[in-house]
Formats: structure tokens, C-alpha cells, sequence
């Protein structure tokens, strides 16, 4: 039996070199950047050079070093984040799904609940309790209120799975619970939880540099979200210092749009349909190849092999 490699699609390889870029940056950045982010200089409100790349602020401060420090927090918070709610998701989603009777309606009332917490209230209260609270306090409340839409949408897509044959057969079979889960059910819902888990990132990632924006205490001193809150507040756009909010605005637009192709890039992998664009190559026995609109099953006839050759 032979087995072919298949390389990633051009939507996974820029979303995954995109990401890879982003954290080699949050991992070294302070390492590489040129001037230390809060320190002030002369050189005030210069635009971008071969001294200061992207340009410098009201106090001379190097806006290319307050972003490559910066990216560490954003992505800190986004992954960390992400991946705490999406592991509470799978627990209550499948739980709930699977489970019959009184447990599983109380583990689904649960998720009910934290639908309606508000996160950024929450996050603000928090950060103005714990002085100095950080990134962990931060990633930890995104986390704990970001898991409920995933968790319903899991639990939805179990209580179909559960009674499909092959759960079944695995039930009669003796297999047991949790190799059932395992096994038969989470194998099935790779592209919710990834979809869960990226769609969760890009929140908390948006959520952080929201706070940071509008000036909420206790997060970490240089992020994203800080380069657009000084730009703001020294009126960068209407002086003209384009340089101090364009960089931060194109990494957040960056980082949002990897996420977005690592997902649809998931998908197609998850889903065969999705392959090769919204058409699919049938192989005929003779050899030969025609295109199908997918949502169709083709039924091959010789008035079809007669339409497709006149098609060509």
C-alpha cells in the first residue's frame, strides 16, 4: 500500500509562515529590538528611516521596538486564552452531548450561564482588584467566559454523533465510554474545536488589545493595543504621523487574517468537498476527467460522456 504526502494548501502555508513569523517575534523581540521601547530621545515625531524603521513618537520613543515587545503579550494572551476555553469547550460539550438524563441537561444549563457573563466587564473588574495583574489574569478571564458558544455548538454536534451507527456498534461492541468519545466522536469534531479555538484567539487577541486601547490598568506595559492608545491620544492621525498607528493596525489585520486562512485551510482538510475549489474532478474508468459542481452526485451515462466531451 502506498501513501502519498500531501503538502498543505496555499491558504494553510501563508496562515502557518504568517504565525510562525509572529511568534518567533513574540520569543525574541525583545532580544532584537533596536532601542528600548519606553526610553525617550530627541528624535521627536520622525518618520520612518534607516535609524528608526517605523518612525518615532511625541517623546522619541522607537515605535518599531515598541512593537516587536509588544507582539509578546498579544500573543501570549491569544494562545493561552484559546486554549484554555477551547479545552473547558470539549469537556462541557461533549459531556453534555453525550451524557443522557439529569447530568447532561445540568452540565448544558452551565454553558447557558456563562453565555450571558460579560467578558470585558469582567476583565476590568479583575485588573482593578489585582494590582499588577498581568497577562495570566487577563488570558485566565478570556479563557473562563470565551467557552460557551463552542461548548453549545459541540454539545449540538455530539447529540447527532452519538446515535450515528457507528457509536452504536462501538456501544454494542462493549467498547467504553471515554474510547467511545475518543475514539468515534472527538476524531469527528476536529473542525468545530479548531474553528473554536482560532475564532477564540482572534477574541481574546481583539479583547486585550481593546483594553490596552482604551486605557484599562494591569496589562502587560507595551502592546498593540498601547501604540494605538498614545497614537489616539497625541492625535497622531490629525498631525499626520501616520507611522505611529499604521504598523500596529497591519499587525493586528496580519495576525487576524492567518488565523483566518489556517482555518479555512482546516476545513478543507476536514472536508474533502472543500478540496479544489467549488468544483470536483471525477476520474472516468477509461482515464478520462470531468469537473462537478459540488452538492451533486454524478451519474454517469453516455448522454453524460457526450456533454462532457462537447463541453470541452
Amino acid at each position: 500500500m502506498k501513501f502519498r504526502f500531501r503538502l498543505p494548501s496555499v491558504k494553510v502555508t501563508v496562515g502557518l509562515a504568517v504565525l510562525i513569523v509572529f511568534t518567533f517575534v513574540a520569543f525574541f523581540g525583545a532580544s532584537l529590538a533596536p532601542f528600548d521601547p519606553s526610553a525617550r530621545s530627541n528624535d521627536i515625531l520622525q518618520s520612518p528611516s534607516a535609524k528608526h524603521l517605523f518612525g518615532t513618537t511625541h517623546l522619541g520613543q522607537d515605535i518599531f521596538s515598541q512593537i516587536l515587545v509588544g507582539t509578546r503579550s498579544v500573543m501570549f494572551v491569544g494562545f493561552a486564552a484559546g486554549i484554555l476555553a477551547t479545552v473547558i469547550a470539549v469537556i462541557i460539550g461533549v459531556t453534555s452531548g453525550y451524557l443522557t438524563g439529569f447530568g447532561g441537561e445540568a452540565v448544558a444549563t452551565l454553558s447557558n450561564v456563562f453565555i450571558v457573563i460579560p467578558a470585558l466587564p469582567l476583565i476590568v473588574i479583575v485588573t482593578n482588584v489585582i494590582p499588577n495583574s498581568g497577562d495570566w489574569a487577563i488570558a485566565v478571564v478570556i479563557g473562563c467566559t470565551s467557552w460557551a458558544w463552542g461548548a453549545r455548538l459541540l454539545r449540538a454536534q455530539t447529540l447527532s454523533l452519538r446515535n450515528r451507527d457507528f457509536v452504536q456498534a462501538a456501544k454494542a461492541g462493549g467498547e467504553s465510554t471515554w474510547r467511545i468519545v475518543a475514539v468515534e466522536i472527538l476524531p469527528n469534531l476536529t473542525a468545530i474545536i479548531a474553528s473554536s479555538f482560532i475564532g477564540t484567539v482572534m477574541f481574546a487577541v481583539m479583547t486585550e488589545i481593546a483594553l490596552a486601547y482604551v486605557g484599562v490598568s494591569g496589562i502587560s506595559e507595551w502592546n498593540w493595543g498601547e501604540v494605538l492608545f498614545w497614537a489616539q491620544g497625541q492625535q497622531a492621525l490629525a498631525i499626520g504621523a501616520w507611522w505611529w498607528f499604521v504598523p500596529a493596525g497591519l499587525c493586528i489585520a496580519l495576525l487576524g487574517t492567518a488565523l483566518a486562512l489556517v482555518n479555512f485551510g482546516i476545513d478543507e482538510i476536514v472536508n474533502p468537498r472543500l478540496r479544489g475549489g467549488s468544483k470536483a474532478v471525477i476520474r472516468y474508468p477509461d482515464g478520462r476527467k470531468a469537473r462537478m459542481r459540488l452538492g451533486f452526485t454524478p451519474v454517469l451515462t453516455p448522454r453524460t460522456e457526450e456533454a462532457g466531451r462537447g463541453g470541452r
